[in-house]
C-alpha cells in the first residue's frame, strides 16, 4: 500500500520560502496523480496543485500561482512543492496525496494521506 510522508515544514518570514517534500513508499508516484492540499485554522481543506502522471500542465488554485511550483522526482520517488514569495495567509498544514485516477485540485477521490507538515508564515 503507498504511503506517503510529507517534510520540509516550519517557520518562514513573509517573502521568504520553503520546499515541501512528499516522499513515497509501498508504490511509485511516477503511477498517481499527486496534490497538495492545505488547511488552516478554522477553514476547510483545499486543493492547492496538483500533478497528474503525464506531469503536463499541473494545476494551481489562484491564491498560488506564479508562487509555488510542484514537481516530481522519479529517482526518489518524492513530489515537491516549492513555495516562494510566502505570504501569512499561507499558514496551513499541509498534506500530499496520490489518486491512481484521474483527480484535479478540486475533485477527487485521492486514495492516500499523509500526515501532514505544518507550514506558519510570520515575521
Amino acid at each position: 500500500q503507498l504511503q506517503l510522508v510529507e517534510s520540509g515544514g516550519g517557520l518562514v518570514q513573509p517573502g521568504g520560502f520553503l520546499r515541501l517534500s512528499c516522499a513515497a513508499s509501498g508504490g511509485s508516484l511516477d503511477t498517481y496523480t499527486i496534490g497538495w492540499f492545505r488547511q488552516a485554522p478554522g477553514k476547510e481543506r483545499e486543493g492547492i496543485s496538483c500533478l497528474s502522471v503525464s506531469g503536463i500542465s499541473p494545476q494551481y488554485t489562484d491564491s498560488v500561482k506564479g508562487r509555488f511550483t510542484i514537481s516530481r522526482d522519479s529517482a526518489n520517488n518524492t513530489v515537491y512543492l516549492q513555495m516562494n514569495s510566502v505570504k501569512p495567509e499561507d499558514t496551513a498544514v499541509y498534506y500530499c496525496a496520490a489518486s491512481p485516477g484521474y483527480v484535479t485540485i478540486n475533485s477527487g477521490p485521492y486514495d492516500y494521506w499523509g500526515q501532514g507538515t505544518q507550514v506558519t508564515v510570520s515575521s
